[in-house]
């Protein structure tokens, strides 16, 4: 009887494994929900437009994304002696099974929903929905 109890434990514990790698680009395994590991500030380390590298467009722009599900963006631009600050808040929440993340903000400009890549504590990789722009952003 303890066999069939371990072989049962067993079981469970690879049905479980498996079904733990969400993402294409991983984790396999995290002890952290989605919400904590995608609660952080973000800036964009790479960017990509089909096979153009345009990681310089977005080297400005920085992500605050917070559990209660508020979300701010913001980017600073210079242009000469002159400095621009564009800014907007607004919200994030997860869709289709958590597959993908949207973002509403004020200015709905800004306003996009993007399939997950990778969620890690240290790294979210963003692929736009209907587009061909990639994100690959880290801790700033």
């Amino acid at each position: 009887m303890k066999h069939h109890i371990h072989v049962m434990a067993a079981l469970v514990a690879v049905t479980t494994l498996a079904s733990c790698q969400k993402y294409d680009d991983g984790p396999f395994f995290s002890l952290r929900t989605r919400e904590e590991r995608i609660a952080n500030t973000w800036k964009v380390e790479k960017a990509w437009n089909g096979d153009s590298d345009i990681t310089s467009s977005f080297e400005q722009y920085e992500l605050k994304l917070k559990k209660n599900r508020d979300a701010t963006l913001t980017a600073q631009y210079a242009l000469g002696t002159l400095t621009f600050e564009f800014a907007t808040s607004g919200t994030w929440d997860f869709e289709n099974n958590s597959e993908d993340v949207r973002f509403d903000f004020g200015n709905d400009a800004a306003d996009e929903t993007y399939e997950i890549l990778r969620l890690k504590e240290t790294e979210l990789w963003l692929r736009e929905k209907d587009g061909d722009l990639e994100l690959q952003l880290v801790p700033a």
